[in-house]
Formats: C-alpha cells, structure tokens, sequence
C-alpha cells in the first residue's frame, strides 16, 4: 500500500457543547485546539449535536421554539392578507 494515500489518524477528543460530554477517539479531522487528557495530546472538536443530546438517543423532546410551524405560518402571512 502506499503510504501518501491514506490519511493520518490523530487523537481527538469530541466535545458536545449542549452539555459538556467528552468522547474521546481517533479520527482524520483536523483540531485547531488540543488539550492533554492522561498524558496523551488530543484535538479538540466541538460538536453541537451528538449521541448525547440527540432527542433520537436520549428520548428527551426539546422545543426550538415556543411557536409551532402552522402558527409562524399564519402569523408571517396572514398579515400580509389583511
């Protein structure tokens, strides 16, 4: 295999910023911050969803906004009509 065609994995650690989680990992992204964590250097990456905050994974419902699609609907247009 050539070496040039693969790229390097480095340590990373990936931090979800809803709620502080800390995944610690390998991967071939590129980390502008780093930290040491046990001796070891890792990249930091922030992530704003992960398996830790995803409604998916935790079965936690979070609201984006107090009002619903239909309503922001109306709302925006049904000015417009009047």
């Amino acid at each position: 295999m050539k070496k040039e065609r693969h790229p390097e994995l480095n340590p990373v650690c990936f931090i979800d910023v809803s709620n502080g989680k800390k995944f610690f990992t390998v991967s071939t992204a590129k980390a502008r911050e780093t930290m040491e964590e046990d001796g070891i250097t890792y990249g930091v990456i922030y992530r704003d969803i992960t398996s830790a905050s995803h409604p998916a994974y935790t079965g936690i419902k979070r609201f984006v906004d107090a009002d619903g699609r239909v309503e922001k609907f109306e709302k925006r247009f049904m000015r417009r009509r009047k």
